[in-house]
Parts: structure tokens; C-alpha cells; sequence
């Protein structure tokens, strides 16, 4: 039943999108001919979704885990292999490169999605914590692009990292999470631009909130390293978030982000950005905030545009996105 639920959310999104190949077109006609994807953090969460809905609609899929019960129970599930990879050792890195070349099938996708967050004030944050930070979000997507890149551009596929609304917002205690997602809008800005010419589509999928475990993961380390002290003018607000973080059963699942990344993977015309978020709300906030920032730019420098003109440019580039 999960994963006719997987291949009904990939028809409607399909429905919705006239230039996404379909399930036949996309894998080819026999075996030989499937598609294989690389799937970064697929133990859990988000990743385990894209991971286990990409297999669902007959795709292969290498699926990136660290701990060994999560790599036997993506082998479990048809059409995924696991492959050890923690995305900040270069040695499985190396070696994940080598598992896929052996296994003659190339790599069409790349799906960057492992990921960690940072919950600390940026005036008490410790430079580890950072670093740490870093390292998975932003040093992970490059490192995994960079080994993965001529396998990609040998099949001129499809490179799609996961970031977040958190890459446009930024909020109190969340710096150093929303650093490291605003660094990813610029990574697949410029990658974009870069993998034209080798014909390969760049996209990133801008999540909002779901049910995952990142906030398990996040207070649990925060918890082991006693990383916000009791004195903290900062206690109370880490206190009120990281409690109204922790539980997100509650959540939806991320089939929508699965879905998202399937068309960006397939699609005859995949888009640069996908915003994908749970209610209206969190699109408000994302959409007004983009907006805000350009009001700001444009404030007081020496070539302001008036009303009129940031209309004007505001057609001109809905008319660009409707090509």
C-alpha cells in the first residue's frame, strides 16, 4: 500500500506537470535501460521518502546511509542498493563513486539531501558547532557533486540538492542552519549556470515543514554537548523552540517534497527552484520575505526604481518563467 501511495502522489504531480516523462519513458523500455539515482541521507525522514518513491516507480536507486541497520533496511526494499557514504569522508565518498562505476548501470540523478541543523545564538555558538554545520550542509553537496560530476555529465542528467525555506528566511536561534541553506541557493545558482553547457539540468527543492527526524538528531547533540548553558540570556527562547520543535509527528509526510524532486529529476523542462510547503502560511512568509528583500535593495541606492519600473521588471520576469 506505501508504495502505491508513492506511485499515485508521482501520477498527480506528473498530471500537473505536461513535461514530465512518464514512469515507461523515464526508466526506458528494459533493465539495462533503468535510470539510476543517488539518494544522499536516505536513512530517515525526507531522504527515506525520496528514496523509497523513486524504487516505488521502478528506478534504481543507491541509497546513502551511515549506521548499519539503516543500510540493511534500505537493502530490504526492491530497487534500492545501499551504499555507505557519510558525506563528510572523502574515503566512503571515493568509494561510493567506485560502488556505482562497478555497477554498469552510470547515474543519471543526484538527489543532495543529507543534512544536520544547528540550533544556538550566533553570538554563543561554538566554532565547531559551526564548522560541523558546514561541513554536512555545504562542504557535503559540494564534495558529493564535485566525485559525482563526471558520471553526470556523461549521462546528461539531473543534479538536485534539498534546501529549505530556511534559505530565504532566517529566524532567531537558526542562524547557523539558515547560513548554511543560504549557501546552497548560491551553490545551485551558480552550478546551474556551470552544467549548461555539459546539458545538465541543476535544481533545488525548498522544503518547508514536514515530519523528519533533523530536530531529533539537532537536540539530541545539543543535549550531549550542553552546548546552551543555564545562564544563557538565550535559554528561555531555546527552551520554547527546541520544545516546540522536537514533536513533529504531527507533521505531513514528505510525499510533496518527493514529488518535487521527481519532476526536477524527469521533467522535460525542470524548474531552477521548488518551493514546496505544507499550508499557506509558510508560503506567505517565504514569498513576502523574497519580496521584502528586494524592496530593501532597491531602497535608497542611486538607481531606485519607482512602483512602476519593479512591476515592470516583475512581468518581464514571470514572462522569462512562462518561455
Amino acid at each position: 500500500m506505501k508504495n502505491r501511495i508513492k506511485i499515485v502522489t508521482f501520477l498527480l504531480f506528473a498530471w500537473a506537470a505536461p513535461g514530465l516523462a512518464s514512469v515507461d519513458e523515464a526508466s526506458g523500455g528494459d533493465e539495462n535501460q533503468v535510470k539510476a539515482i543517488l539518494v544522499t541521507g536516505a536513512s530517515t525522514g525526507i531522504g527515506r521518502n525520496i528514496a523509497e518513491t523513486l524504487a516505488a516507480n521502478g528506478y534504481f536507486v543507491y541509497a546513502g546511509a551511515r549506521k548499519e541497520k539503516d543500510l540493511a533496511a534500505l537493502d530490504a526494499i526492491e530497487n534500492i542498493q545501499s551504499v555507505r557514504l557519510d558525506v563528510t569522508v572523502q574515503d566512503e565518498i571515493d568509494a561510493a563513486v567506485e560502488t556505482v562505476r562497478i555497477g554498469g548501470r552510470g547515474l543519471y540523478g543526484l538527489v543532495n539531501n543529507a543534512g544536520v541543523a544547528i540550533l544556538a545564538p550566533l553570538i554563543e555558538v561554538e566554532e565547531d558547532e559551526l564548522d560541523f554545520q558546514f561541513d554536512v550542509n555545504i562542504y557535503g553537496p559540494y564534495r558529493i557533486t564535485k566525485a559525482f560530476a563526471p558520471l553526470i555529465i556523461e549521462s546528461k542528467g539531473r543534479i538536485t540538492t534539498i534546501g529549505s525555506i530556511a534559505g530565504i528566511l532566517s529566524s532567531p536561534l537558526a542562524g547557523p542552519y539558515s547560513m548554511s541553506k543560504h549557501a546552497i541557493e548560491a551553490f545551485t545558482d551558480s552550478l546551474a549556470k556551470e552544467m549548461q553547457s555539459f546539458d545538465v539540468k541543476v535544481s533545488v527543492v525548498e522544503p518547508g515543514n514536514y515530519k523528519s527526524d533533523i530536530f531529533k538528531s539537532l537536540l539530541q547533540r545539543m543535549a550531549d554537548n550542553e552546548k546552551i548553558a543555564d545562564d544563557s540570556p538565550f535559554a528561555e527562547q531555546f527552551k520554547r523552540i527546541s520544545e516546540g520543535s522536537a514533536d513533529r509527528s504531527q507533521f505531513k509526510d514528505p510525499d510533496e517534497v518527493s514529488a518535487a524532486v521527481m519532476h526536477a529529476l524527469f521533467a522535460d523542462d525542470p524548474k531552477l527552484r521548488y518551493m514546496v510547503v505544507p499550508n499557506e502560511f509558510e508560503a506567505q512568509i517565504t514569498i513576502t520575505q523574497a519580496m521584502r528583500e528586494m524592496v530593501q535593495l532597491n531602497e535608497g541606492q542611486p538607481y531606485t526604481y519607482d512602483r512602476e519600473a519593479l512591476i515592470a521588471i516583475m512581468d518581464e520576469v514571470l514572462a522569462e518563467l512562462e518561455k
